[in-house]
């Protein structure tokens, strides 16, 4: 892949020292033996057990209690804090620089002010490390300072989630907590040094895909992401269980049933769309399904009435 500095606006660029970097989508030829190949075939079933965590599920389906948003964002703090701290250490490392993108993804400045929307000015004091996310933060730092280049699979797997999944959450979170259209409370989602996402993160990847390493470093880093999914993991079980000890009513916002964000929960055979789609399949009981479905609706009654009509209308005029 070509990397090129312009000044130019282009559609498909991001930020980078005043300068526009470009990414050209034509040789973003990837090959299985590519880092990012390999992270995200490495970390699949990982991804999977994460996405299927209670704390993850209740929150796509936009079931999140305030209290809880508010002790995840203390989490992420945390984590951003020890991870961006450790990058800024290294940043000099020959593996650690070409992904070195302070402006553009560090986080730790974005949830302070979070944490000052929900806490007030004096934040810091209320807020503590929980034993939930101490061996996160611990492992991060334990890698900053003797294995460097584990970092890349931190930093991976925390902003390159942030820049895809995380925006779905945005939405989510926004609409469930009924925060500000504004954005207070949710600057961790809101990357203004980044101009398309999509043109980042195959930026990012291509960076990622350049990197000197050996078989064993890369089997390594795979090792570490999927470590890394392991803790995030142990972040929303300690949230599960804070939750079932927090007395705060939670509304379901309906977002289950959104085919503009993540389906989770609800009975997928109810789904119109699905039914749909087995029906031109064949399948005929799904194809009654969705004839069920469609007669409680009144237009479709009115539609179907119509077509009684012009078909019986037919049938006389054929017999007659």
């Amino acid at each position: 892949m070509e990397t090129k500095l312009t000044s130019e606006p282009v559609p498909n660029g991001v930020t980078k020292g005043g300068a526009r970097i470009v990414v050209d989508d034509d040789e973003d030829v990837l090959s299985p033996t590519d880092l990012s190949e390999l992270l995200a075939e490495g970390t699949k079933e990982s991804h999977e057990k994460a996405e299927n965590c209670q704390f993850v599920k209740d929150f796509l389906r936009g079931r999140i209690q305030r209290e809880l948003f508010k002790k995840g964002t203390e989490a992420l703090y945390f984590v951003y804090s020890a991870m961006e701290e450790e990058i800024e250490k290294n940043k000099d490392h020959p593996l650690i620089a070409p992904i070195y993108f302070p402006t553009e993804v560090h986080r730790r400045e974005a949830l302070g002010r979070d944490l000052e929307y929900f806490y007030g000015e004096d934040w810091e004091s209320q807020i503590s490390l929980t034993a939930g996310t101490k061996p996160y933060v611990d492992r991060i730092h334990e890698v900053g300072e003797k294995d460097p280049v584990l970092l890349v699979a931190h930093s991976y797997t925390r902003y390159m989630g942030d820049l895809s999944g995380g925006q779905i959450l945005k939405k989510v979170a926004q609409r469930a907590l009924k925060l500000p259209s504004t954005g207070e409370g949710l600057n961790f989602y809101q990357f203004e040094g980044i101009h398309s996402h999509k043109g980042f993160k195959q930026l990012y990847r291509s960076r990622m895909n350049e990197l000197e390493l050996d078989s064993e470093t890369k089997e390594r880093l795979v090792d570490e992401s999927n470590r890394a999914f392991g803790f995030n993991m142990m972040v929303f079980t300690e949230l599960e269980e804070i939750g079932k000890s927090t007395k705060e009513e939670v509304q379901d916002a309906g977002f289950g049933h959104s085919h503009a964000e993540i389906m989770e929960g609800g009975d997928i055979n109810k789904c119109p769309y699905y039914a749909a789609k087995m029906a031109a399949s064949g399948n005929p009981t799904y194809a009654c399904q969705l004839a069920m479905m469609l007669l409680r609706h009144p237009p479709c009654q009115v539609a179907l009435a119509a077509w009684v009509a012009v078909l019986a209308g037919f049938a006389a005029w054929y017999f007659i």
